[in-house]
């Protein structure tokens, strides 16, 4: 005890090998465990050809990508609401002093593309604000942000000088926000003021104090007030502490490894997922000659054309021939556009690097002004998150030939009174690929949450599950079979309201390479009495005592023409 070795070094027993590496010290504790730490700081270190030192960019990818894990582990354990703590419908990540994304923990995929632009309206509406410390939140979906029940916390990372270095974010779909229905999720709206309260980048914390007052007074905005302001505080209070957790561990990793070396860093984790998605966009046939259209089930349908420029190894995503933005909430910000582009290529990297902006860079997108996927304020945008976010991805990869499409809906369920509110997302059927089937009963794409636990929903909420199944023969034939979808029955126990904004109920999603198309979903509602309602895929009804909810949730398209059976 009490040895101290610098390195280079090695340290022999019997069953281990110790490497003390240049620039790490030994120390012997009482009792008698070696401790190793970094004496002297990184310094980037070039490749003859250039390239970055592949072990220190695994590690810094790594670590990035911790920093957001870190801050999804206190925001779920610090929560109120089961929709955070228990579905886990939350993302946390970091950005750049630029508000280019870095790294992020593997949350919701919608949530993580979009971040970007509520960090950069930020920095460009409050430079001065964010370099005292003040943290803001925000949700307006016309300045960077989704929907309007998915709250963004962002904070800014600084140095003991003063300056910024970071920006962290945490984004979480809180139960209710306020609107003309429990849970923030009205199927029928048709504009932003019915979907619930806006926050345009209100200071939560200033001068390390959490301003709760002035957030309770916007809560109870007196139009459509928050139907519990008292969660929406602990749950923005969750947020705050994930930031904080995300700052620290920033902090630790300037100190130990120096600031120059860290900002390398992250321009070179953005830099080699550049390079991993225009490899992968090398791998793509010629493509373009064609547009792919895929139809919501009122008629409005997603159109879009995929260009690769092989010498450039760049790719333009067209969405020319998209429907026009409607009276209806199935109009998406840009922001949810760019979320499903950036996952649908993400996806086509077969390697483990972090979901940033770097991924973007060689993709152009033309997203024609007025229509669904770039709205006028004040359209409603509460499906276009959900839903159409949902079709864009599935419509890119039909454009691409490489995946059949999956159950195309998050089948939203959201009920509840003025004393409690719920919201879900439920499971369904994941589309085959060329060499592999699809899931059964999973979240699919550009949602990740998980369904809330039996027991949980029960304890918490008046409802009964009765039943929680794979819906069989639900998946579309093929070489490779999509995936079946489920079936959700719940009974209520006390009289509410309930809502579903679900698609897919008379448009079958689509096989591919003469796969089979997968069934549609079903939306039921048995009342007591006996007698059964089918309200089609938008529901908005009043529920009593005793009345049963049955959800049949659309399969996962088939891949390749079937094999020979006779």
């Amino acid at each position: 005890p009490g040895t101290s070795l610098a390195g280079p070094a090695l340290i022999t027993e019997a069953n281990s090998t110790t490497i003390v590496e240049p620039g790490w010290t030994l120390t012997v504790n009482d009792a008698r465990q070696l401790l190793l730490e970094r004496t002297t700081k990184l310094q980037p270190k070039q490749q003859e050809s250039g390239a970055v030192d592949p072990v220190q960019l695994e590690i810094f990818n790594n670590r990035f990508m911790h920093v957001a894990e870190e801050m999804g582990a206190v925001l779920q354990q610090t929560a109120r609401s089961v929709n955070i703590k228990e579905r886990l419908d939350f993302s946390c990540a970091l950005f750049t002093t630029a508000g280019d994304l870095i790294a992020n923990a593997p949350h919701i995929p919608v949530h993580l593309g979009s971040m970007d632009d509520s960090i950069k309206v930020l920095l460009q509406q409050h430079p001065a604000e964010l370099l005292t410390g003040t943290s803001f939140l925000a949700n307006a979906p016309y300045n960077g942000g989704t929907h309007l029940p998915d709250i963004t916390v962002i904070s800014p990372v600084l140095d003991a000088a003063g300056d910024l270095l970071f920006m962290v974010a945490s984004r979480a779909h809180h139960a209710d926000i306020g609107g003309i229905t429990p849970g923030s999720m009205p199927p029928h709206s048709q504009h932003i003021g019915e979907e619930g309260i806006v926050f345009d980048n209100l200071a939560i914390v200033s001068n390390g104090k959490f301003l709760e007052d002035d957030l309770r007074t916007q809560l109870m905005t007196p139009e459509y007030p928050a139907r519990n302001p008292d969660q929406n505080v602990a749950d923005i209070k969750a947020q705050i502490a994930a930031n904080e957790r995300g700052r620290t561990l920033l902090l630790e990793m300037v100190q130990q490894h120096g600031g120059p070396i860290v900002s390398a860093y992250t321009q070179y984790v953005q830099d080699n997922a550049e390079e991993s998605v225009r490899r992968a966009i090398e791998r793509l046939g010629q493509l373009g000659t064609e547009c792919f259209s895929y139809p919501f089930d009122n008629g409005q349908q997603i159109s879009v054309r995929v260009r690769v420029d092989h010498d450039k190894r760049e790719a333009t995503i067209d969405f020319t021939g998209t429907s026009a933005a409607q009276d209806n909430n199935l109009n998406a910000p840009v922001s949810v556009c760019r979320a499903a582009v950036l996952y649908v290529f993400r996806t086509l990297v077969n390697a483990n690097i972090p979901l940033n902006a770097g991924c973007l860079k060689p993709l152009n997108l033309i997203i024609p002004e007025g229509c669904m996927l770039s709205p006028r304020f004040p359209a409603a945008v509460v499906g276009g998150n959900v839903e159409t976010s949902q079709c864009v991805t599935d419509a890119l990869y039909g454009a691409l030939g490489v995946l059949a499409a999956s159950q195309g809906t998050m089948n939203n369920l959201s009920f509840g009174n003025d004393e409690f509110q719920y919201y879900e997302t439920i499971c369904g059927g994941a589309g085959a690929g060329a060499n592999f089937d699809g899931a059964d009963a999973v979240q699919t794409h550009m949602t990740n949450s998980r369904m809330t636990d039996a027991e949980v929903l029960e304890s918490r909420l008046p409802v009964l599950v009765r039943e929680f199944s794979i819906r069989p023969n639900s998946g579309g034939t093929g070489a490779h079979v999509g995936g079946n979808g489920a079936v959700r029955k719940l009974e209520f126990r006390t009289t509410m309201s309930a809502a579903i904004l679900s698609n897919h109920r008379s448009i079958p999603p689509f096989g591919l390479a003469g796969g089979g198309n997968a069934l549609t979903g079903q939306n039921l509602i048995v009342r007591r009495d006996g007698s059964i309602e089918e309200p089609g895929g938008i529901v908005m009804t009043k529920v009593q005592e005793g009345d049963v909810l049955v959800i049949k949730t659309p399969g996962g398209g088939g891949y390749g023409v079937p094999p020979d059976t006779t």
